[in-house]
């Protein structure tokens, strides 16, 4: 990374709260990122080891190098005994489970928006602000291909169905037909400002000027680029194989998507108990001291047991 602020956790005491109340022995952050969560979470661990018990632990998971870069070294996060950090997808928790011995966690959270450090890498384009980045948009710049070369390979109708379907932006035929007539041209989208400078043309500005007009492309983009969605589905409905009984999911997620998609994954399953009927918010103080928490849904389930079940 070119660069790195601090990263602030969103809802990070409800989190603490919500979690804490299930008494885990092994917690799996699936979105580690900055770190934030984790940290936190140590203070719900209990304290020692008893009887046959496993020893208390985190697991944190996350697709970007860069984080294990930074925080699995000496000294590090990752040298706490209590955290074991893994390169991958929140999808393969199990896995990261096996490797510690273990086949259940008591908890998993998943935080599904972007880190600061993610914002401010040149590298990946996620920023709006860094206009000469390529537009990678990659969780793992190892894996996949960027988001330039996956709009070359796309034509105007699955690109526009695209940015409609995972950003819900209106103008999606505009815009994918600006891509594509500079494709034809000879001058392909390739930079963060090439697509910025598409959207401001296609995308009238807003009243009240909240949201840039790139927004939803780029987030559509992303999504598709990572496998965002898919990823967050196969994870949620085989969660309950591997989350004991008591165990919880506490998901935050920042638009409509990804929040229809863990609310009725938590409806649906009759072995998860949905603790909150409707998705719980940031405070007003929390979204003053951290805006990018604003549209921040926090939702929660606890896995029941077979005796607790339906049926």
């Amino acid at each position: 990374m070119n660069e790195s602020i601090e990263h602030v956790s969103v809802m990070p005491d409800e989190i603490v709260a919500w979690v804490g109340e299930a008494h885990p022995r092994t917690i799996v952050d699936g979105t580690y990122g900055g770190g934030g969560h984790t940290r936190l979470l140590l203070d719900v661990l209990p304290k020692a080891t008893t009887g046959d018990d496993p020893a208390p632990l985190i697991i944190g998971m996350d697709r970007d190098p860069a984080v294990l870069a930074r925080d699995d070294v000496p000294g590090g996060p990752g040298s706490d005994p209590r955290i074991e950090l893994f390169l991958g997808s929140y999808e393969k928790s199990p896995a990261a489970l096996a490797h510690c011995e273990r086949s259940h966690a008591d908890a998993l959270v998943l935080d599904l928006g972007l880190s600061s450090d993610q914002l401010v890498d040149r590298e990946r384009g996620f920023s709006f602000t860094m206009e000469d980045a390529e537009l990678d948009l990659r969780f793992d710049p190892e894996s996949d291909i960027p988001a330039y070369e996956w709009l070359a390979y796309r034509g105007e109708r699955e690109i526009a169905d695209t940015i409609y379907q995972f950003g819900e932006e209106r103008y999606s035929r505009r815009i994918a037909r600006s891509i594509c007539l500079r494709a034809q041209d000879r001058n392909p989208v390739r930079t963060v400002g090439d697509l910025v400078e598409i959207c401001r043309r296609c995308v009238p500005r807003s009243k009240n000027h909240d949201i840039h007009p790139a927004t939803r492309t780029f987030q559509a983009l992303r999504i598709a680029v990572n496998d965002e969605l898919n990823i967050l589905q196969r994870t949620l409905a085989s969660a309950a194989d591997w989350i004991s009984p008591g165990g919880r999911i506490a998901a935050i997620s920042f638009h409509s998507l990804e929040d229809r998609i863990v609310k009725n994954a938590f409806r649906e399953d009759e072995r998860w108990k949905v603790l909150t009927k409707k998705p719980l918010r940031p405070t007003d103080q929390e979204i003053r001291e951290n805006p990018r928490s604003r549209s921040a849904k926090l939702r929660v389930a606890e896995r029941l047991g077979s005796e607790d079940t339906p049926g």
